[in-house]
């Protein structure tokens, strides 16, 4: 089993900046990618960034690159999503996840408890 907790989120203001954490702990640590998410009242999650096991590359989604950066401990059981210049669209609960089986974060196994970030003037 694998346990994600997250932590951070809450109320910002327009232009803002919040920092996202997931400590991951458990047997069965060999994920093959890693990554945050979001999902919004009424519409499907998306996928912010990923980082592959892989190649180790960090990819973002066109609609957070430059504004959001993916950070891992050293020691891989901690990640990090710093989110800096936040808008209200990026109102949503957040989620990091892992996957044993997929490279890019297409399929994760495990999820982080969520932490809601609120972005209003």
């Amino acid at each position: 089993q694998v346990q994600l907790v997250q932590s951070g989120g809450g109320l910002v203001q327009p232009g803002g900046s919040l920092r996202l954490s997931c400590a991951i702990s458990g047997s069965n640590l060999d994920w093959h990618s890693i990554g945050w998410f979001r999902q919004a009242p009424g519409k499907e999650r998306d996928g912010l960034s990923c980082i592959s096991l892989n190649d180790g590359a960090t990819n973002y989604v066109h609609f957070v690159r430059g504004r959001f950066t993916m950070a891992r401990s050293n020691d891989g059981r901690t990640i990090y999503l710093q989110m800096n210049n936040l808008k209200p669209e990026d109102s949503a609960v957040y989620y990091c996840g892992t996957s044993n089986s997929n490279w890019y974060c297409n399929e994760m196994d495990y999820w982080g408890t969520g932490s809601l970030v609120t972005v209003s003037a």
